[in-house]
């Protein structure tokens, strides 16, 4: 049996205090979601509290209109000593025709703390 690498799902509705002056998704509000997923498979994988360490490669491919749907799958792609390294999709859906396109892509890098704050220790990724 292969193991699945450990994923969280959101589901967001994009509602007018989410948008910007074009009534799109404010970037700022798509990373703070992708944010949350990320930080939600880290916190299962480590059983610690979790912070953000860096964000990087995060792609706007297409803009995501007021009104349509969000899901965000978080994949853990790698681990390190207290660092786990999360991918993030987030795909666009109109709830009235189920048209379905990625719209936005990152990686998060996510730190496990003991309880003085410190970094440490993680289990390593399951191995597929």
């Amino acid at each position: 049996m292969t193991a699945t690498p450990p994923e969280a799902r959101l589901l967001e509705m994009v509602f007018p205090d989410h948008t910007n002056h074009l009534r799109t998704l404010f970037g700022g509000q798509a990373l703070a979601w992708m944010d949350k997923a990320a930080f939600i498979v880290a916190s299962r994988h480590a059983r610690r509290t979790v912070v953000t360490a860096r964000s990087e490669e995060v792609n706007f491919r297409v803009p995501v209109r007021e009104g349509q749907l969000v899901e965000l799958v978080a994949r853990l792609v790698g681990t390190g000593r207290s660092s786990m390294q999360v991918e993030v999709e987030m795909t666009a859906e109109d709830p009235l025709t189920g048209d379905r396109r990625v719209c936005t892509t990152g990686r998060f890098v996510m730190i496990a703390l003991d309880s003085n704050g410190s970094p440490t220790p993680i289990p390593p990724l399951p191995e597929a």
